[in-house]
This record gives C-alpha cells, sequence and structure tokens, in this order.
C-alpha cells in the first residue's frame, strides 16, 4: 500500500503539487483539491446493494473518504478520482457500482501480474479527447465498474464492453478516472499506453485559479 501511495504522492509532486498525503484523514480546508486514490471496494451498502461479489471492505476508509467528498464538494474545491475513487464520486452522488464483473469481462481488467492494457474511446470535446483523440490505450487493474452514475456526472469514456473509464462535472470541477494515471505519467510513463501527465498538471492548475 505504501508504494502505492507513493506513485500518487511522486505523480503530484512532479507536476508541480505539494501532496498532503493521509490514510483517513479528516477534511484539511488549506488544501486547494482532493485526490482520491485507488484501493479496496466500497462497502455496498452505502450504494443501496447487498454484497454480490465486493471485496471485504475498509469501513472506516469507506467513511472517511466520503467525509473527504463532501467537505471539499461543499467548497466547490477541484476533486480528482482515480479507480475506487471514481467509484467514490459516483457512490457519493447517488450512483451504484459493478460488484464483479462477468468472467469474460474481468479478464480484460485485472491480473495478478500487474496492470493490464486495453482501449479506450472518448467523448468528443471532452478533456480526454482534447489531449489523446477518440481513442488511446490506457492500463487496467479492477473488478468493479461504475453502474448508475451519481447525480451531475457525465461519463466521458468508455472501455470496449461499455463500462464508464472516465467521468467528469466540469462545474464542480471534478474529474475522475477508472484506469490508474499515476502509474503512466512521469517516471512511471510506458510506451504503450498514453502519458498521463497532462492529468495531473491540469488538475493542479484547476486548483491553483482559487
Amino acid at each position: 500500500e505504501a508504494e502505492r501511495m507513493d506513485n500518487y504522492i511522486t505523480a503530484v509532486a512532479a507536476a508541480g503539487g505539494e501532496p498532503v498525503p493521509g490514510c483517513c484523514p479528516a477534511p484539511d480546508p488549506s488544501c486547494a483539491g482532493l485526490l482520491l486514490c485507488g484501493g479496496g471496494d466500497i462497502e455496498p451498502s452505502l450504494y443501496g446493494q447487498e454484497d454480490r461479489g465486493s471485496h471485504p471492505p475498509d469501513r472506516a476508509r469507506d467513511q472517511a473518504e466520503l467525509a473527504l467528498f463532501r467537505a471539499f464538494h461543499r467548497e466547490w474545491k477541484p476533486i480528482l478520482g482515480v479507480c475506487r475513487g471514481m467509484q467514490l464520486i459516483s457512490v457519493a452522488l447517488g450512483g451504484d457500482l459493478i460488484q464483479d464483473l462477468p468472467p469474460g469481462q474481468r479478464a480484460l481488467h485485472i491480473s495478478p501480474e500487474g496492470d493490464l492494457v486495453h482501449r479506450v474511446r472518448a467523448l468528443p470535446g471532452s478533456f480526454l479527447h482534447d489531449c489523446y483523440g477518440p481513442a488511446f490505450r490506457v492500463n487496467s487493474a479492477h473488478h468493479q465498474a461504475v453502474g448508475r452514475l451519481g447525480e451531475g456526472l457525465r461519463a466521458t469514456a468508455w472501455s470496449e464492453e461499455g463500462f464508464p473509464e472516465a467521468l467528469d462535472w466540469p462545474e464542480r470541477r471534478i474529474m475522475a478516472f477508472q484506469f490508474h494515471p499515476e502509474r503512466m505519467s512521469f517516471g512511471k510513463r510506458r510506451p504503450d499506453t498514453i502519458d498521463c501527465e497532462a492529468i495531473f498538471r491540469t488538475f493542479l492548475e484547476v486548483c491553483w485559479r482559487d
């Protein structure tokens, strides 16, 4: 877990930001923005479902991150979600999740050997479309997916199976990705995917506008 957190810290710092990492922290009003990281599954009862293939939840983390989201959302501060972070944003806004992708589809999104790579297509006019074009390759490490979108959110990219790969709410300065940009940028750039440096630089630019 520490190594994974280091990837986010490194990416934010490399983009020119000052990361303030924490495990289940209380909201810090001095922070200009919020980055919700990847991790384990969210408690299904938080989006009105019984357990249908979720991994055991970390309830303390769930509650802490929901409180963080609500605090930053209430203040209209920029929020970036990655993997679990994208799912949590949608759940916090009333959405739900597909708890366990069918076996034939799950094989395209998660592997015990590490990140897989697959194509996604982007919504014309969206941030991803402007940066990377209509279709491009990203990494993948998840067995769940966003189902019903939370209020205010729109999907801006989809996997080849039709699952959302990115969400945003431009007016509220929310951007979120099912893939892992921290493992495709700066020192973690890879030749078989897009370079996600622009995601972190853009997020920080939005944070600095206040």
